[in-house]
């Protein structure tokens, strides 16, 4: 994949991967073998038609591609960008056992970027009028999957958003330079011209309750995410230039504090920035920093590079713009002047010892092995956890002991008419679970809408 230089890039917001020019897509689609038992399909949460769409590329027909992926697929130009592949459709093709996959997500991004500027040729096939109402709480990919299957079945669909913008974590949680922003509002504006409501400035659970929704609509799908930040619970934290990275990336991504004074949005630019975690969140919390002028922008993680959560391509494009990393760390305080601003991370250091129930090897303390990591902004990006915003309203709906969404195999609660998928249900996860989630449940949804009212016999 073409992409821009480490150097110039990392003093920039613009999108780091170029895309593939046309004759390389179609030479790359030539290397699918069209398996007869394609792994790469079973591989994909939202089912996409993998060696259809490959062949139709080898022959040249982009708009078909493109038809076959859409039908499939919301949100193609999306997933192109920031779906994993590398662990699900591609680490199962059979070109993988003796040499590279086929780069099924840069054709995936070439496919969804053609039809994002071809839409005239891409109509949004929608059913006849079903009569139903269908309230979406949030509009992430969970959301605007669930949105596109359940307006294409001929479903009234609204779509709820507490922020002033919908995209959902693909606006607020992802760098510009990772997913630009004008990317997602060209889908969700598909989405809309295809009939589909999305109401912003609502927040479920105060500017309405689920019992609300639940009067107004047929159906509910609930998918807003698990937003609430994680914090390390270490003395310090409260100090000024502590943020999550829930707070800092959104700041950045959706409140574009990065342009401040012309944004109303500030934002600290700390000349050592100290970036706790190794997940996808932490690479862009990082790479964020470095962006907005830091001089270090460093990557602190409690096991080493290997056990590293973050995609593979993450992790190198920052070790190519001048991240740091200290492997095998992990903070104990967060240490500050008597201003009560943020001066250095205290930290100690670890060795891996048998594994815990991620799998991983745990992380156990090296006595005696105190240091101080200067800094005065740190990030924290250890996770995130359910929002008891909206379940608070309706006691009857039925958590787990961790505060998510309890669903059965279809995505029902145990409230009839009401369904969730995504984060709120998984915990933190990915943006193509959430949109696995969404299209599962807007086929039970339909199925449910479908059925005929019971006939209750009266005396």
């Amino acid at each position: 994949m073409p992409e821009q230089d480490p150097l110039i890039r990392q003093a920039n917001f613009d999108e780091v991967n170029l895309g593939l020019p046309e004759k390389l897509a179609l030479l790359e689609a030539e290397r699918c073998l069209q398996c007869k038992d394609p792994k790469c399909m079973a591989g994909c949460p939202v089912l996409v038609d993998i060696p259809r769409f490959l062949e139709l590329l080898t022959q040249g027909d982009v708009a078909a591609a493109a038809q076959c992926m859409l039908s499939d697929n919301a949100l193609p130009a999306v997933t192109g960008r920031v779906c994993p592949q590398e662990t699900q459709c591609e680490i199962v093709c059979i070109r993988a056992r003796k040499g590279l996959p086929v780069a099924v997500g840069y054709l995936e991004r070439f496919v969804g970027d053609w039809a994002r500027g071809h839409a005239d040729q891409q109509p949004f096939q929608v059913g006849p009028p079903s009569g139903k109402k269908v309230a979406i709480v949030g509009s992430g990919p969970g959301g605007l999957t669930a949105a596109g299957e359940l307006v294409r079945r001929g479903h009234d669909v609204t779509v709820f958003e507490a922020l002033h913008k919908p995209g959902g974590v693909l606006v607020y949680g992802i760098p510009e330079f990772r997913l630009p922003k004008k990317i997602v509002q060209t889908e969700v504006a598909r989405l809309e011209r295809a009939g589909v409501k999305i109401v912003c400035n609502t927040v479920i659970g105060r500017t309405y309750t689920l019992p609300d929704l639940r009067a107004r609509f047929d159906a509910v799908f609930i998918a807003n995410g698990a937003g609430l930040p994680v914090f390390m619970n270490v003395p310090g934290e409260n100090l000024k230039g502590v943020y999550s990275a829930n707070e800092y990336l959104t700041r950045v991504n959706l409140m574009t504090a990065y342009q401040f004074p012309r944004s109303d949005t500030p934002i600290l630019k700390g000349r050592r920035v100290a970036t706790v975690g190794g997940g996808n969140v932490a690479m862009d919390s990082a790479r964020t920093a470095k962006r907005l002028g830091a001089a270090t922008s460093l990557i602190v993680y409690r096991r080493t590079r290997k056990e590293m959560p973050a995609r593979a391509e993450e992790v190198h494009h920052a070790e190519e713009e001048d991240i740091q990393f200290d492997f095998l760390v992990a903070p104990v305080a967060v240490l500050g002047n008597e201003k009560k601003w943020v001066t250095g991370l205290q930290c100690l250091r670890m060795r891996l010892g048998e594994p815990d129930a991620s799998g991983r090897p745990r992380p156990v303390p090296i006595p005696g092995s105190e240091f101080v990591i200067p800094c005065d902004v740190v990030v924290v990006a250890v996770g995130t956890r359910a929002n008891p915003l909206l379940t608070a309203t309706c006691p009857d709906l039925k958590l787990s002991k961790y505060g998510y969404i309890v669903v059965d195999e279809n995505g029902m609660t145990n409230l009839p008419g009401v369904f969730a998928g995504g984060d709120i249900v998984r915990g933190a996860a990915t943006v193509i679970l959430a949109m696995g989630d969404g299209k599962r449940a807007a086929r039970a949804m339909d199925e449910y809408l479908r059925k005929p009212a019971p006939i209750i016999n009266t005396p």
